[in-house]
C-alpha cells in the first residue's frame, strides 16, 4: 500500500527522521493559511507548494512549484488543485491533485552549500535481507543513475539477525563524502529512517532527495513509502491512511471482493485459482501469442460470486479479446467452479469475448460436462496445450 507525501513524512517525524516541515491543504485558501501556520512556526517565507499524488515525477509535469509570497501560494495551489497531472510514473492518462502539500523552502544560502542525496531502504529479495541504497546523485531519477553510473550506488546489506550496525551508518555516510557535523546527522537520520522502515513493515522507504542544508542539517525534503499489505492487519493506523482514489478502480473493486488483481497491458483475461498456476497461465497465453491482460486470482473458495466478480473486472478492460479460465481442483472442486462459470456467464449476459474454460483436478470430467451442456459459447479444455491451442484460435 503507497500512501501520500504528507503521511509518509509524519510516519518519519514520529520516529525521529528530521523532515522539510509541511502543512496539507485541500483549497486554494487552506493552502494560505498553511503558509502563514509554517511562517509562525518556522519563519520561512518563500514555499513549495507540491501535489499530492501517489507517483513520482512531479516536478516534471508540474506539479511541484515555488512560491516567494503567500499571495504567490494561493496562485500556485489553485493551478495545481484539480489538474491532471501527468509524470513519468502515471502514463500519458495522468492522476487529478485533489491536494497539495504546503512545505518550507529548506534551500536557503549559507556559509555551506545545500546538497542532495539519495536514500532508500528495501528489501533484497535475493540476498534474503534488507539493503540500504545510497547515492551522491540526489534529486534524480534512482533508475537513471542505476544505468548510466552504476558506480555512484551504495549498498550496505542488513543482516537480518543483528540488524542495522553503527559501522554501517558511518560506512554510508563516509561513502557519501560528509564530514564533521553533516557526518553525525547522517547517520542519525539513517537509523532513525531504518527504525521507522521496520516499524511501519513496509516494503520500501526511498527519500529523494535528502537535503544537507548550508547549517549541516540532514532532512527528508521527499518521502516515498511503500507499506506491506500483508502487515495491515497489525498497523491499523497506517492502513487507515489508504486513499482508493489514487488506486486503479478495477483493482479495488477486487480486493472488496476478495479477489487478487493486477491490471496489465494484454488482450487476454486470465481467472486462476493460485498464484503460481497464474504465472504458468500467463506464460502460456504468450506462447499462443497473446498478452495478458491481467492476473487474478480467485483463491481456493472460488464460486458463482467470485467468478461472477472476476467476469465483470475483466470485461470492464476494453483491451480483453479472450479471457481463459484456468482452474486446478484441490480444494475447490472443478464441477464448483464450472457451474459458477454458468451462473455468473447467465447473470452478466451478452458477453462478447470468446471464453475458454481449463479445469483439472478434483471433479474436472463433471465440470466440463457442465460447461459442455450448457449451452452457451463457452468453450472446455482438459490440458494446457488445449487451453493455448483455444486461445490461439480465439485471437486469429
Amino acid at each position: 500500500m503507497n500512501i501520500h507525501e504528507y503521511q509518509a513524512k509524519e510516519l518519519l517525524k514520529g520516529y525521529g527522521v528530521k523532515i522539510q516541515e509541511g502543512i496539507v491543504a485541500d483549497t486554494p485558501e487552506e493552502a494560505v493559511a498553511a503558509a502563514k501556520e509554517l511562517n509562525k512556526s518556522t519563519g520561512t517565507e518563500w514555499y513549495v507548494v507540491k501535489a499530492q499524488i501517489h507517483a513520482g515525477g512531479r516536478g516534471k509535469g508540474g506539479g511541484v512549484k515555488l512560491a516567494k509570497s503567500q499571495d504567490e501560494v494561493k496562485e500556485k495551489a489553485s493551478d495545481i488543485i484539480g489538474m491532471q497531472l501527468v509524470t513519468p510514473q502515471t502514463g500519458p492518462e495522468g492522476k487529478k491533485v485533489n491536494k497539495v502539500l504546503i512545505c518550507q523552502d529548506v534551500y536557503y544560502p549559507g556559509a555551506n552549500e545545500p546538497k542532495e542525496y539519495y536514500l532508500g531502504i528495501l528489501l533484497d529479495r535475493a540476498a534474503g535481507c534488507d539493503v540500504i541504497m545510497a547515492s551522491t546523485e540526489g534529486g534524480m531519477d534512482i533508475e537513471t543513475v542505476a544505468e548510466e553510473t552504476p558506480e555512484k550506488i551504495i549498498k550496505e546489506r542488513i543482516n537480518p539477525s543483528v540488524g542495522l550496525q553503527a559501522f554501517q551508518a558511518r560506512k554510508v555516510a563516509f561513502a557519501l563524502g560528509l564530514e564533521g557535523q553533516a557526518f553525525k546527522e547522517m547517520v542519525k537520520f539513517i537509523f532513525a529512517l531504518y527504525k521507522a522502515y521496520q516499524g511501519a513493515d513496509a516494503s520500501l522507504f526511498e527519500i529523494n532527495p535528502v537535503l544537507k542544508t548550508s547549517d549541516d542539517q540532514i532532512l527528508a525534503v521527499d518521502a516515498k513509502v511503500n507499506i506491506d499489505d500483508n502487515a495491515l492487519y497489525r498497523q491499523k493506523n497506517l492502513a487507515e491512511m489508504r486513499d482508493i482514489t489514487e488506486e486503479d478502480p478495477a483493482e479495488v473493486e477486487a480486493s472488496e471482493s476478495g479477489l487478487n488483481y493486477v491490471k496489465l497491458d494484454g488482450n487476454v483475461g486470465c481467472m486462476v485459482n493460485g498464484a503460481g498456476l497464474a504465472m504458468a497461465t500467463m506464460d502460456i497465453i504468450k506462447l499462443s501469442g497473446g498478452d495478458p491482460a491481467n492476473f487474478l486470482d480467485v483463491g481456493g473458495s472460488a464460486n458463482a460470486k467470485t467468478v461472477e466478480a472476476g467476469f465483470r473486472i475483466i470485461l470492464k478492460d476494453p483491451k480483453v479479446k479472450a479471457i481463459l479460465i484456468n482452474i486446478f481442483g484441490g480444494i475447490v472442486r472443478c464441477d464448483r467452479v464450472a457451474q459458477g462459470v454458468v451462473e455468473a456467464y447467465k447473470n452478466i449476459g451478452d458477453i462478447k469475448v470468446p471464453i475458454i474454460v481449463r479445469l483439472q483436478g478434483t471433479n474436472a470430467e463433471e465440470g466440463a460436462k457442465i460447461i459442455e451442456e450448457s449451452g452457451l459459447k463457452v468453450t472446455s479444455a482438459i490440458v494446457l496445450k488445449d487451453a493455448a491451442e483455444r486461445v490461439k484460435e480465439a485471437l486469429a
